[in-house]
């Protein structure tokens, strides 16, 4: 696997080489590989464009360099990811909101959950500390809530407890597939 290129081909039409071994962190791509896909052809990322894959890639690079990805506590304790992860994790994600939105979106199509979870604790960085109208004006959204949800206090606790239960439901979920898979081979 040493030295060996995969193909990818991003959504605005740009192939990129990238190392195998690099590539194979994405559960994705080596779900792809290891189901007797042709490495030698290219793997469309329909979602991702170029400069998304390569801070994807910077990431990857890193973490394949020694410098494995802290877990990030939940709820954040800090809107300073510095507060919750080492410096160059919070650096590499101090980016403009919709680039993150666009690390989010590669990351969970490739699934590399610690890229993942560094992107969204970002996102939640930001959030965590906005009005509902600064939320609405940040993001662009149309107030559709009555005056008496917008009355409601924030609560960030129970907003934790919604996520971790939804990360636990897809580990569920995928664990089901892979057993489904497994059951399949077994068939065959």
């Amino acid at each position: 696997m040493e030295g060996e290129k995969l193909k990818l081909r991003t959504s605005d039409e740009i192939l990129t080489e990238v190392d195998k071994s690099l590539m194979m962190k994405s559960v994705h791509v080596r779900g792809m590989i290891e189901d007797g896909g042709d490495s030698s052809e290219e793997i469309p990322l329909p979602d991702i464009n170029k400069p998304t894959l390569d801070k994807v890639i910077e990431f990857l690079k890193h973490v394949e360099a020694g410098n494995p990805a802290p877990e990030i506590e939940k709820p954040l304790r800090s809107n300073d990811l510095k507060d919750v992860t080492t410096e160059w994790y919070a650096n590499f994600i101090e980016l403009d909101d919709d680039t993150v939105q666009d690390i989010i979106l590669a990351a969970n199509f490739l699934d590399i959950k610690e890229l993942l979870a560094l992107s969204c604790a970002k996102m939640g960085s930001v959030i965590r500390g906005l009005t509902i109208p600064e939320f609405r004006k940040r993001f662009n959204i149309v107030n559709d809530f009555t005056p008496e949800e917008e009355a409601e206090p924030f609560d960030e606790a129970r907003l934790a407890e919604l996520a971790d239960a939804y990360e636990k439901e897809q580990e569920e979920k995928a664990k089901r597939e892979g057993a489904g898979a497994g059951e399949e081979q077994k068939a065959e």
